[in-house]
């Protein structure tokens, strides 16, 4: 008995040693080591989360006079950030801030939830399933579910009837109410959808949304990896790619490694990349438009591809080597040529609907502090920190 004891104990111990010996043998991520003072993706990460704190809710990502009458998805996909940076580096005060900000949306500002009328309202759900994920609190999940349902219900015949003809076709065989494709959509309905995934383990979330996002690879994907704006606006805007590529990222983050529809979304997913990498310019930004060399250099795409980069290279999707070093640079320049002392990104494009004109993509708005930028950047802290 006693030797029989000793074979175990020396099994187990030998067992440790080995995944430990392997542990200290795994290559260093060597693109995301030592980066400049005004890069360190703590101190920018902290610096934004804290901005973002001191701000009222935005007007779809611009802050104005008015109060804000609901809170849009600009807020909520900083927030998201905030939320898992500051659990991921540990520090207690600041993930205690960003929940009470969220405990508000249970009683005094639950009148700025918005109704899930299209996805961009619906994805307010990520921040209380976030913060159900990290405390647990049933309230969160109870009010985070309600859009995520909301964004696969059965339509009553009055809400059917306002479909347009394709997009009833495309609810027939369980699609989302909510689809548009629009490449900018492949955010809103994933993020919501894998967080809900998280929250419950119920596979119906995580099978939902990955239908989706293979519906979207099938009728928006060129061949060359990128996206147009719609099917009937062929450009490759850099922001609504870069919602796509954050989209994918999100997903592949938490889609089950033996899900039947894993190996199409990754295909998609390192197609984008591949051909993303040729369209980084020489100081490591990507353009308003992706495929126009003499567009205006763009920050919220930029920090979209950025986040893409970081995360495939730490999980293994594609090459540290290549990858790794594109993103190492994206990242120094926002930070060093585009984020100022007052912690605000610059040369962030507007919102923007869509249109088929080239004119209308060079020309919209170049602005300052607008959450469209800023939840990026947080974005892409939130993974450099990540172990």
């Amino acid at each position: 008995m006693k030797g029989s004891k000793t074979i175990s104990l020396f099994i187990l111990n030998l067992c440790i040693g080995i995944l430990l010996c392997a542990q200290n043998t795994m290559p260093k991520i060597t693109s995301f080591e030592n980066f400049p003072a005004n890069a360190n993706p703590l101190e920018i990460g902290k610096r934004l989360s804290e901005h973002f704190l001191e701000k009222p809710h935005s007007t779809f990502g611009a802050f104005k006079e008015t109060p804000a009458t609901e809170i849009t998805y600009p807020d909520a996909c900083a927030w998201y950030g905030a939320l898992t940076f500051s659990k991921r580096i540990g520090d207690k005060d600041l993930s205690q801030r960003l929940i009470k900000r969220a405990e508000l949306l249970l009683k005094e500002e639950a009148h700025l939830i918005p109704y899930a009328k299209d996805l961009d309202r619906a994805v307010i759900g990520i921040i209380p399933l976030e913060v159900y994920n990290q405390t647990k609190d049933e309230r969160f999940l109870t009010i985070g579910l309600i859009p995520a349902e909301e964004q696969f219900k059965t339509l009553s015949p009055e809400e059917y009837a306002k479909l347009s003809v394709n997009l009833r076709a495309l609810y027939a065989k369980g699609y989302s109410w909510h689809t548009r494709l629009w490449m900018d959509d492949m955010y809103m309905i994933t993020a919501l959808q894998s967080q809900a995934y998280k929250a419950t383990h119920n596979p119906t979330y995580i099978d939902r949304t990955a239908r989706e996002m293979i519906l979207y690879l099938d009728s928006l994907q060129t061949p060359n990896g990128l996206f147009y704006h719609a099917n009937d606006v062929p450009f490759y805007w850099g922001r609504g790619d870069g919602w796509l590529a954050a989209g994918l990222t999100e997903l592949l983050e938490v889609l089950p490694k033996n899900n039947i529809y894993r190996p199409r979304i990754l295909k998609g997913y390192k197609d984008m990349m591949q051909t993303l990498l040729k369209f980084q310019d020489k100081n490591g930004m990507w353009h308003q438009l992706l495929d126009d060399p003499t567009a205006w250099p763009e920050t919220s795409s930029t920090a979209m591809f950025t986040f893409a980069f970081i995360s495939g290279v730490k999980n293994g999707w594609i090459d540290e080597k290549i990858y790794g070093q594109a993103a190492r640079k994206a990242w120094i320049t926002l930070c060093s040529s585009y984020l100022d002392k007052n912690n605000d990104l610059h040369e962030i494009c507007e919102g923007t609907n869509k249109l088929n004109d080239h004119q209308y993509y060079i020309d919209r708005k170049r602005i300052t502090g607008d959450l469209h930028g800023q939840a990026p950047m947080i974005w892409c802290a939130m993974a450099l920190v990540k172990k």
